[in-house]
């Protein structure tokens, strides 16, 4: 048997439970992985909440993303082997906050052998998003980058990303984000009330690309400081990103391993704020869901 912390109700944390399955075989295209860390993000309360729909067969093992040892390769597989150190998303119903799960094998690459395991976890979800974010409209050195939302998980890769081109970066979040975003060599400017006139002293000619994790009003009163509308693309709200002119975030060809690429070379490096073990999984929701939190936070079911 092997656990998995899985909601058994949609709706509130209440529902949430550390439950006993047995170890998931792979099928074909996927492959068995024992998990050594899995990334916990905003998206998994709100699938527990039904915002993705309720017609999944309860009860439904939590988790998006992971880093973990192949176990067993299933049929049509190529590239990978039992013994290999992988990071990818859970196939479908799976979960990543498991001692055991599978993955898609599309949907999954090799962790370079020098990439902790808590950081690669943290890449199939954060990682592809920030990367993502920042290539949709294209920036050339010397431009400028503003990310709504830069003390968050996302928001810091964003940062990175952008930073490591020769642009000028620009991270808007709350107070007592500004060490994280200072850290990456960003300028901080604050959020809250008056946040487009301080963005707009840091960047009197406007920003070539607004980059999106917040949505509603907060994106609303920074878009008009976008040089061209359709530098505005939101992982956040995509429907004001495209009512603005802006568009929505759009999934590219190979970003799994364009960004583990990048975590590699260390142009990349997630801030894990916190880590727990996988017994401990409701803690590390309530964090997340908490909303302030700084970085990452990783559950570790089995520890390297």
């Amino acid at each position: 048997m092997s656990a998995v912390f899985a909601f058994t109700t949609y709706g509130g944390p209440e529902g949430q439970e550390l439950i006993e399955r047995g170890v998931p075989e792979p099928r074909a295209d996927e492959i068995g992985v024992e998990v050594r860390a899995a990334g916990v993000n905003p998206a998994d309360a709100k699938r527990r909440e039904g915002a993705f729909g309720t017609k999944g067969t309860l009860p439904v093992a939590m988790g998006l993303e992971a880093a973990g040892v192949v176990t067993a390769v299933g049929e049509d597989v190529e590239g990978f082997s039992v013994g290999d150190e992988v990071l990818g998303e859970p196939a479908r119903g799976q979960g990543s906050f498991a001692e055991h799960t599978v993955f898609k094998a599309a949907k999954a690459v090799h962790k370079p052998a020098d990439l902790p395991f808590d950081i690669a976890a943290t890449l199939p979800v954060a990682g592809t998003t920030a990367y993502d974010l920042t290539h949709q409209v294209p920036v050339g050195a010397g431009g400028t980058v503003l990310v709504l939302g830069a003390g968050g998980g996302v928001g810091r890769i964003a940062l990175q990303i952008a930073g490591a081109g020769q642009r000028t970066v620009i991270g808007v979040a709350s107070e007592d984000k500004r060490d994280l975003v200072e850290s990456t060599g960003a300028t901080f400017v604050p959020s809250g009330e008056g946040v487009a006139g301080r963005v707009r002293e840091a960047a009197p000619g406007g920003v070539d690309l607004l980059a999106d994790l917040v949505g509603g009003d907060p994106l609303r009163e920074l878009a008009p400081l976008a040089k061209d509308p359709t530098g505005i693309v939101s992982a956040a709200d995509g429907d004001t990103a495209a009512e603005l002119g802006g568009s929505g975030r759009t999934r590219s060809d190979g970003v799994l391993q364009n960004i583990t690429d990048l975590a590699a070379q260390g142009i990349v490096a997630p801030h894990i704020s916190a880590t727990y073990p996988l017994a401990r999984a409701a803690e590390a929701m309530a964090a997340v869901e908490g909303g302030h939190g700084a970085g990452k936070v990783v559950i570790e079911p089995v520890r390297s």
